[in-house]
């Protein structure tokens, strides 16, 4: 599969998943986040796409998120993403401002689902209107000029995500996140530009992805991640997602990472086997623009159908891959691809999964 200069040897696509692992709580990668994303990897993924970075401090999930909010985080990230390519698979990295998601706590922390104390290490958490999110603390609603900050936030995110070596970008507006919040008519109440019908709602998001477009190399793909519904009548929806799509494809963005939810709490969400495939057909169909799957699809032949019935691009396998580094390589022998026509890496041929007559 080919992104305006990246080719990617497959379309099995490991999705950005948090893995609140920045212990030391200054936004660095560790050799855990190297090991983790390196052996996916090495498992035969097409795309490793690196979990939430947030690009200011503000705008972490959590203390123990990563980050690429000042040059000095560079570093670790260069050896991550060179790991990564070393191994053939594509490098891209999510940046996310989590707005009234911010601030909550982790496995390391404690306060898990909550809002972390101020006294703690936690932050005043801000959002396009002054609504919490369940009973996480209210966030502080944001003034316009601090909007047009957060847009060069990620504008200098990007720009060191390039440096770093990154492939491709790609920009969080889906879950209930700071992007996802000024999409939806249910949390952004705003009557300024920022608000009100749709042009105005996702303007911050169309503003964040010409300055991204503006910093980063022509070759490299820019990627943005929605969540097609917030399954919550009166909120966000596939039309509205497929609206955005094609502004969104109108201002240089080469895929749409689709999902859903994550927007409002509380909600019920019809989870099954491959539920959102749906709704990356439609937008793939609606703004003819590639889309990525992801959600419950677990087997090779659910992947492999997913695809030739062109309901989607590529294939996110996210929790299954937790499970198995080595996911892809085990999907071509079960969907009958000779080793010799797999990516393994040479030293680990001789363990090479029994390819299915």
């Amino acid at each position: 599969m080919r992104l305006r200069g990246l080719t990617m040897r497959n379309r099995i696509w490991l999705p950005p998943m948090d893995t609140y692992s920045a212990l030391a709580h200054d936004g660095r990668p560790t050799d855990f986040h190297y090991q983790h994303y390196v052996s996916r990897a090495s498992g035969g993924f097409g795309m490793v796409i690196v979990e939430s970075t947030a690009v200011t401090p503000e705008g972490r999930i959590s203390p123990c998120d990563v980050g690429l909010w000042e040059d000095s985080q560079i570093d670790t990230w260069e050896w991550i993403a060179r790991g990564i390519k070393n191994q053939g698979a594509a490098a891209a990295i999510q940046l996310n401002h989590a707005g009234r998601k911010g601030s909550t706590g982790c496995f390391s922390l404690g306060y898990e689902g909550q809002s972390v104390p101020l006294e703690e290490g936690g932050w005043q958490t801000v959002a396009p209107s002054a609504l919490a999110y369940g009973k996480l603390r209210e966030p502080r609603e944001l003034s316009v000029d601090e909007i047009h900050e957060i847009v060069h936030k990620f504008r200098d995110a990007a720009w060191r995500a390039m440096t770093a070596g990154f492939d491709a970008v790609e920009i969080h507006a889906a879950h209930g996140y700071l992007l996802s919040e000024f999409l939806d008519p249910l949390t952004n109440l705003r009557q300024d530009e920022y608000g009100g019908n749709l042009a105005g709602r996702m303007r911050i998001l169309l503003e964040i992805v010409d300055e991204v477009r503006g910093v980063i190399r022509e070759d490299m793909p820019l990627i943005v991640r929605v969540s097609a519904t917030d399954w919550a009548e009166g909120g966000w929806d596939i039309a509205q997602t497929v609206e955005l799509a094609s502004a969104l494809k109108a201002h240089g963005v080469d895929l749409i990472d689709v999902s859903t939810g994550g927007i409002i709490d509380g909600v019920t969400i019809p989870v099954k086997k491959l539920y959102q495939v749906r709704f990356a057909d439609e937008v793939r169909r609606g703004a003819n623009i590639p889309t990525t799957a992801v959600g419950l699809i677990t087997k090779p032949k659910q992947a492999e159908h997913v695809l030739k019935e062109h309901m989607a691009d590529a294939v996110e396998i996210g929790r299954a891959a937790l499970r198995d580094p080595s996911w892809p390589l085990r999907a071509y022998a079960k969907l009958g691809v000779p080793t010799e026509q797999t990516p393994y890496p040479p030293q680990y041929v001789r363990g090479a999964f029994k390819v299915k007559e």
